[in-house]
């Protein structure tokens, strides 16, 4: 062996530092951009200010630079000592790596549908919640939101596949979710939608309904980089329900009492003109902020960001705050060995609002509000027994709620390479969970009856009211386990094989307890201290409960890739799981899927058509199953209270079986296919993606109740198919220099069937009051009732039509659906879907130099709304403005039924209660502006941006309600609008400030 010796001088004067600085090409600095040279393991990533330095060997060598989301570049060193690189947005960005299971892919060698958000354009929205944010982004994806201050919004992937639960899983960093309310939006650095059945089969029983996994932030590679985002706005109200004022009320309520042979009121001691819902509704503040200190060295890196968000309810008193916490730490022993983890801590405060809507809507505009803080006045006497002063209730419950509740959410990982090829990764997680509620019932206020005809004005005092205080406490503790080795390897002559085999398992538990007592001889003060049941004395009445609950879920998998030649794709994946909510029989379940692909654009006869710049051609196949939604061990009996007995002195609660217990009770299965393309064309400024689906879910388990039983039964029982097509377009173009836009539409449409109910028999699932009924041949829930088709005019007109036997002029008339001359039950049909089968969104964007303006919009269509509230005008409560148009006479309308409370048949369901849900929502407007780099690091700012937003600024529906989201509700019995929470517009500024 002979060992030559280096002259280090000489290196020296070999070796060339090259400098640069990395931009976007609206002049933004790129951190973190990967600066390598060609051909070696020399590499760098930019600072905060885009800067870099690296050592090239000669002048011969060329830097390769890459970024995610910007096309990658190759640039010859040839001379040149200080570089200036602008990077453009990959519009081809097919390298992109996206969450698929237990793993990532390149988007171009996916076999499924997948979607990706990134998390930037998530936090330029004002939205507490970040899945608010991506309403009418992706197709196929359905997001209801609430006007409750931090409320949930509902979610659905690719329709509703089970009479259970509907939702689907959320997976973050790994860890599997029900929802991601402890999430800070500012935390996020991308969301991947998983749709289809190669995606998702590997997530087992838990990814039936679809994935939403979230990458969360890591630091940079760089310098230590501060970052300070922070928005203030206001939300408010824009589309007020039309009810009547003063006037029209007594108009309406005068015809009413005439109809029905009834004295007229006396209105003299009622001279108000109250609007109430303008009374219990405000302009409501909305605030978020985040501070986040990031490093990553060669060895380590570490992420922390802290959040701070508050949202005040439209209606007064409510309110919604959440602090929020994340650490994030890798250590890098060497290139392979490295180990981490994170702790995430939220801990949130939420005030209910103290009244409901429906008591704005339905007490009368006659009566004042209150004559002190103290003394209220109340409803008229006809309609005291119905509704309250709806400031009385909500000045009472100010403040008497206490709800708070914490969560702590950590993970520790290590990740071990060896043999060049294979990587062991093991993850531990644990998510604990602590809502802790206390509340005071206070003394009723005074009220003020109001003199009517002779009666003389009478206050009034309720002394038989006691205070009262209620305690709940609940825990809920989750931990999962997962383990996997991974083999990765480029074999000759074009062959790539990836193949993954794991372990996981998911321990749940959950505990609550509850209580109330009353007070019966010394009042509770109104002081937070006293609110506890240990403060009133043991013998006064109370009511205790509790409830609680485990399982476990335990899983192997595997998944396989194979890419040859980079243009022929093989996916699969096989699950075996296991659940504790089945019987040991039933209990384990073995699934998969297989997804192909063919990169077309590869093939030498492609390439003659200049125009397809990518062309991708994928089918998927898959089957899991599915738990979600329901309780667990219903194979055992299982016991509730029921009514009480008495022996001797001494008063007992009996006990009863809750249901029957079926030991047969086994998985639902979802079976999925999944056909579609990638196109990108025209210089790539066209991206185009289409799916068509098809899934089918079988053995469903339902809740069943028997002819002449009070109690129900589980059982495995139906079949439900969704299919539909998505389409997402994306066009992204420049206009000269200074100018680039893009526009991205997308469309979805799903149909939904229940194929079947029962074996034998047809069983038929009601939910709503029997408003929706779930059958075999229809859509799932949809809308079953009478049809209207008009109005009975006269005496005469009723002998010609089919008609109740107490139907008389001025009623609702239906239609006679089996022909046989008279109304009954059997002339109900179906009315409409609750669920739109149509969504779309759109999404456009520009920017110029340092401004940026951004507009989106979406809709959906093909649903109906129940109107529940409106029965209430028929009742002796306030009247919405649709019913001055009421019947009068022959001739006069054709639709508004008579003013007439007795009238029975007008109040059953019917398609009189039903309006279109379509709408289209401009859902967000914004412009923003960058300022320029050369003036801020004269400050030591990296990058400043301000942006003015609006947000559900208007939205064009024929609904008559606050909200067209009011396809919000249970699978069963949704599309109800009972006075739905208003979802108001937003209004706000923001500021985003790195260091």
């Amino acid at each position: 062996m002979v060992l030559k010796e280096t002259n280090s001088a000489t290196k020296d004067l070999a070796e060339i530092v090259v400098k640069g600085r990395i931009t976007s090409a609206s002049g933004e600095s790129l951190s973190g951009v990967s600066i390598q040279v060609k051909g070696t393991q020399v590499g760098t990533t930019s600072d905060n200010t885009g800067a870099f330095a690296i050592t090239v060997a000669d002048e011969n060598a060329k830097l390769l630079i890459s970024y995610i989301g910007y096309e990658p570049q190759e640039i010859s060193v040839a001379g040149k000592r200080d570089l200036s690189i602008i990077l453009t947005t990959a519009v081809n960005n097919l390298e992109q790596v996206v969450v698929t299971g237990y793993g990532t892919q390149r988007k171009r060698d996916l076999t499924g549908s997948v979607t990706t958000i990134k998390g930037e354009e998530l936090a330029k929205m004002p939205n507490t919640n970040p899945i608010s944010s991506l309403q009418g982004r992706v197709a196929g994806l359905t997001v209801a939101n609430s006007g409750v201050a931090g409320a949930s919004p509902v979610v659905r992937i690719r329709g509703v596949n089970s009479t259970n639960s509907a939702s689907p899983v959320y997976v973050v960093d790994g860890i599997l979710q029900d929802n991601i309310d402890f999430l800070n939006p500012a935390d996020i650095e991308t969301i991947d939608i998983l749709r289809d059945p190669s995606s998702i089969a590997i997530y087992g029983l838990r990814g039936a309904n679809g994935v939403i996994a979230i990458t969360s932030k890591k630091a940079a590679r760089g310098q230590t980089r501060i970052n300070f985002q922070s928005t203030v706005g206001f939300q408010k109200v824009t589309d007020k329900i039309k009810v009547t004022d003063a006037a029209g009320f007594k108009k309406l309520y005068d015809a009413q009492l005439a109809n029905i042979n009834a004295a007229p009121f006396d209105y003299s001691n009622y001279t108000a003109n109250t609007n109430w819902q303008n009374e219990i509704l405000q302009n409501a503040l909305l605030t978020t902020n985040n501070l986040s200190v990031s490093n990553n060295s060669e060895k380590s890196s570490t992420y922390l960001n802290i959040g701070y968000n508050k949202q005040d309810g439209v209606v007064k008193y409510n309110s919604y705050e959440k602090f929020m916490i994340r650490l994030n730490q890798e250590i890098r022993f060497n290139s392979n060995i490295k180990v981490g983890g994170e702790i995430n801590a939220s801990h949130w405060i939420q005030n209910p609002a103290g009244v409901s809507l429906t008591n704005a809507l339905w007490a009368a505009p006659i009566v004042p509000i209150q004559q002190n803080a103290t003394t209220y006045y109340s409803m008229p006497s006809f309609q005291r027994a119905q509704v309250g002063n709806p400031i009385a209730a909500l000045n009472r419950n100010n403040g008497t709620n206490i709800n708070k509740g914490f969560r702590f959410i950590g993970s520790l990982y290590a990740e071990v390479k060896f043999l060049n090829d294979f990587t062991f990764k093991s993850s531990v997680f644990a998510d604990l969970g602590f809502n802790n509620s206390r509340s005071y019932t206070p003394l009723p206020f005074t009220f003020i009856n109001q003199g009517e005809g002779t009666a003389p004005t009478t206050s009034f005092f309720d002394n038989t009211v006691r205070t009262g205080v209620s305690q709940e406490m609940a825990e809920f503790k989750r931990y999962q386990q997962d383990h996997t080795l991974t083999y990765d390897k480029k074999l000759g002559d074009g062959h790539k094989l990836t193949a993954l085999v794991g372990f996981t398992s998911i321990y749940s538990v959950s505990t609550n307890i509850n209580g109330n007592r009353r007070d019966t001889s010394v009042n509770v003060p109104n002081n937070p201290d006293f609110w506890y049941i240990s403060t009133i004395n043991a013998n006064n009445p109370g009511l205790y409960g509790g409830g609680g609950g485990e399982s476990a879920i335990m899983g192997m998998f595997g998944r396989l890739s194979y890419a040859y030649q980079n243009k022929y794709l093989v996916n699969a994946t096989l699950r075996r799981d296991g659940s504790s909510k089945f019987a040991p029989q039933n209990r384990w379940g073995t699934f998969g899927s297989v997804g192909l692909g063919w990169i077309a654009s590869e093939e030498s006869f492609v390439r003659k058509f200049n125009f397809i710049n990518f062309l991708k051609l994928r089918a998927a196949w898959g089957e899991t199953g599915n738990a979600n939604g329901f309780a667990d061990n219903l194979f055992r009996p299982g016991i509730s209270n029921a009514s009480t007995a008495i022996f001797g002195n001494n008063v007992y609660t009996a006990i009863q079986a809750a249901y029957i217990p079926d030991p047969n009770l086994r998985w639902e299965v979802v079976r999925g296919l999944d056909i579609g393309f990638d196109l990108k064309t025209l210089r790539n400024r066209l991206n185009v993606e289409f799916t068509y689906y098809n899934r089918t879910t079988s053995d469903i388990l339902t809740a069943v109740t028997l002819p002449n039983e009070t109690r129900s039964y589980f059982t495995n029982l139906g079949k439900i198919t969704n299919q539909g097509i998505e389409l997402s377009l994306n066009w992204t173009d420049k206009i000269g220099k200074d100018i680039t836009y893009s526009i991205a539409p997308n469309f979805s449409y799903n149909k939904n069937t229940v194929n079947s109910i029962g074996d034998k028999i047809n069983f038929q699932l009601f939910g709503n009051g029997g408003a929706n009924l779930t059958e075999t041949g229809q859509s799932i829930g949809y809308f079953f009732g009478y049809r209207q088709i008009g109005i009975y005019q006269s005496t005469a007109e009723l002998g010609k039509m089919a008609r109740f036997n107490n139907s008389l002029p001025g009623d609702i008339a239906y239609a006679d659906i089996n022909g046989d001359g008279l109304l009954t039950p059997a002339d109900r049909t179906y009315l409409g879907t609750p669920f739109p089968p149509y969504s779309y969104g759109l999404n456009i964007n520009v920017a110029y130099k340092g401004f940026d303006f951004t507009i989106e919009g979406q809709g959906v269509a093909g649903n109906k709304i129940y109107t529940q509230r409106r029965i209430a005008n028929f009742a002796t409560l306030n009247y919405e403005a649709n019913r001055l148009n009421a019947w009068t006479g022959g001739g006069t309308t054709n639709v508004e039924p008579i003013l007439d409370n007795t009238r029975g048949n007008n109040f059953l369901f019917s398609s009189y209660y039903l309006e279109p849900g379509d709408y289209f929502r401009l859902r967000t407007l914004q412009i923003g502006y960058t300022f320029s780099e050369g003036l801020l690091r004269r400050v030591g700012i990296s990058k400043a941006r301000v942006f003015v937003n609006g947000q559900n600024i208007k939205s064009w529906s024929q609904v008559t309600g606050y909200s067209p989201e009011a396809q919000i509700g249970s699978i069963l019995g949704g599309g109800a609008d009972n006075g739905t929470f208003p979802v108001p517009a937003v209004y706000s500024m923001g500021i985003n400030v790195t260091f």
